[in-house]
């Protein structure tokens, strides 16, 4: 039997030509919705870039701001320990009897034929002792312990050049945590802070340690 193909039909009124026009104008506009869609997509994709762009680029001109505030402060600590500090700081020694006529700010030592380097903010001296002093805006207990190593690359390299000076160590901070003051204090060095206009220096648990 032949198979009679049916027409379609259409909603009533409507003929093909009708159905047809109204098919390609809803194309037209789905291609159009998508292409609003993705601009959008586009103009999102872009801000979110830029504001990403723009928060790196503050971040980092935030950090370089920090960074410089911090180096003026850890410079200004510094001159104040030579302006200030150093005077001060033999005073306040000479209340647990020790006198340091000379003080010497920013000391290295540089031995390469015995493998002996080392950089110290300031030293105070005398004819028999010294007392090497490590300055940090703030004071760390990894810090501390990198300042018993100098002590000892010190006392090796005294010891290869005939100085038989008993050599003392003190810390100094603008922010000391609790655990970094009693590392300190019970490894036998002084600690140093500043109170106020004035410095406080703390003495060791038991005997200060010697070099």
């Amino acid at each position: 039997m032949e198979t009679v193909q049916t027409p379609p039909t259409y909603p009533k009124g409507l003929d093909f030509e009708q159905v047809w026009a109204a098919l390609m104008e809803n194309r037209e506009q789905l291609k159009e919705t998508d292409r609003l869609i993705k601009e959008s997509i586009e103009r999102h994709d872009r801000e979110m870039k830029e504001s990403i762009e723009r928060h790196d680029r503050e971040m980092k001109e935030s950090k370089a701001e920090f960074n410089e505030r911090i180096g003026n402060y850890i410079n200004l600590f510094g001159d104040f320990t030579e302006y200030m500090m150093a005077p001060k700081l033999r005073e306040k020694f000479e209340e647990y009897g020790l006198v340091f006529p000379r003080t010497n700010r920013n000391v290295s030592v540089k031995d390469k034929n015995n493998n002996i380097l080392l950089e110290t903010d300031a030293i105070l001296e005398n004819g028999d002792k010294a007392m090497m002093v490590e300055i940090k805006t703030q004071l760390t207990v990894e810090r501390i312990r990198k300042h018993i190593e100098r002590l000892e690359k010190m006392r090796k390299h005294a010891d290869l050049h005939g100085d038989s000076r008993t050599f003392l160590g003190a810390v100094a901070g603008v922010v000391v945590a609790d655990d970094a003051r009693k590392y300190a204090l019970n490894q036998g060095l002084y600690l140093i802070e500043p109170a106020g206009n004035d410095l406080s220096i703390t003495p060791p648990h038991g005997q200060p340690k010697e070099w």
